[in-house]
């Protein structure tokens, strides 16, 4: 069946309308991405007024309906590369103008005389560059990295670059060997090419913002909203895991911390404080695990890390240097008072016994135990069926609500 290339440039408005629609719908469900949703939606429309007025450019007289349409075609693409660039925070403000600069002196220079070879073979430069910059911006991108729509979206963008490239590039020297013909056949595959990329690339785009919002929102509901660190569930869930993937010869070891005399500073400077309190240590815990590390905020002022790979000597090692940074660093002044806080700490190792996360957690509370009943701001270690000792009030406040 014959289709002529009016039927496709209103197959590829329809669809490119629809595809800004879509999009233009989706921003109020994507607050964090509304304004590249924005872009992206406008990108699409401009691109359907571009085909409309491309589809009867023979209406204006000389150049003009050519240079026009191919003008908002252009700046079509170029938004489209905008609103993925600003996914990464990144702009190309003055490179679209100089794109869209050279390809006004390129109608101007041509004329009518040139008119259907800047049509034909010149225009699809800009296009193949704005398509392969919006397919590079994807995959330079470090924050969308992670999510599988972001490749899908690259190959589309990629693809349509090299199509138009080798329009450009190539197509002069297949007519002028096979006649003029083949560049009717290649507008119509041109066309057809245009419709599927109006539908792929926006589809995909939409697929990775969902896909972002929905990593967003599962780190929101494992993080500890004060902290940053993890929190009780992600603790949990990802030690588990850890200890199941790991050789049963490797060493694990586990560090229960707890603030010292955490409720008398609530109680005397407010939990503004106290807050302020969690938060610096915290980061200082943060940075001196290691990035393998585990750490997470399991209670109100109980931290705990678990340490793959480091036997008891290199978890020692980790434990004192939070405790003595931690009373080193921390300092909060309330009413001219300085208040300084310390932490304590228990430690727990499998090497050589297969133990589970809550035999781990319940030999590292009674070490933590053993450190808070000696005064505090130091690191006990447990010794092999500790965990059976623990008083039970203590054991049974510490293992409630595990999961």
């Amino acid at each position: 069946m014959q289709v002529d290339l009016i039927t496709l440039y209103l197959l590829a408005i329809g669809t490119l309308l629809a595809s800004s629609g879509m999009t233009l719908w989706e921003h109020r469900t994507h607050p964090k991405r509304s304004r590249e949703l924005r872009i992206l939606a406008a990108g699409y429309a401009t691109l359907a007024i571009g085909c409309a007025a491309a589809a009867f450019r023979r209406e204006l007289p000389g150049v003009a309906g050519s240079a026009v349409s191919n003008l908002i075609i252009d700046c079509g693409y170029l938004l489209v590369l905008h609103g993925v660039a600003s996914l990464s925070g990144r702009q190309y403000r003055l490179s679209s103008i100089g794109l869209l600069a050279v390809q006004a002196l390129m109608w101007a220079v041509g004329g009518t005389q040139w008119q259907e070879v800047v049509w034909i073979y010149a225009s699809a430069l800009p296009i193949a560059i704005a398509s392969g910059m919006t397919s590079i911006e994807l995959l330079r991108s470090d924050g969308l990295k992670r999510l599988q729509a972001r490749n899908i979206a690259a190959i589309v963008a990629g693809i349509h670059a090299l199509f138009y490239a080798a329009r450009a590039l190539i197509l002069p020297w297949l007519v002028a060997a096979y006649g003029k013909d083949l560049a009717l056949v290649v507008s119509k595959i041109t066309m057809y090419e245009g419709v599927l990329y109006s539908v792929i690339l926006p589809m995909t785009l939409l697929k990775l913002i969902r896909e972002e919002t929905h990593g967003q929102l599962l780190q929101e509901s494992q993080t500890d909203y004060l902290t940053g660190l993890g929190n009780r569930r992600w603790f949990f869930e990802e030690s588990a895991r850890v200890i199941r993937n790991g050789a049963a010869s490797t060493p694990v070891s586990l560090l229960a911390l707890d603030l010292d005399h955490f409720k008398t500073i609530n109680d005397r400077y407010g939990h503004e404080t106290g807050d302020e309190v969690l938060k610096s240590f915290a980061r200082i815990a943060r940075g001196l695990v290691g990035p393998d590390a585990v750490l997470a905020r399991i209670g109100g002022e109980e931290f705990a890390v678990l340490l793959p790979g480091h036997d008891s000597a290199r978890a020692k090692a980790v434990g004192d240097a939070v405790i003595r940074r931690f009373a080193e660093t921390i300092s909060h002044r309330y009413n001219g008072v300085e208040i300084r806080a310390t932490v304590s700490i228990g430690l727990a190792q499998s090497a050589g016994v297969a133990l589970t996360l809550a035999d781990l957690l319940a030999a590292a509370d009674h070490a933590l135990y053993s450190a808070k009943s000696l005064g505090g701001n130091r690191l006990e270690l447990a010794r092999s069926g500790a965990h059976s000792n623990l008083p039970d009030a203590e054991h049974a406040r510490r293992q409630e609500n595990t999961f």
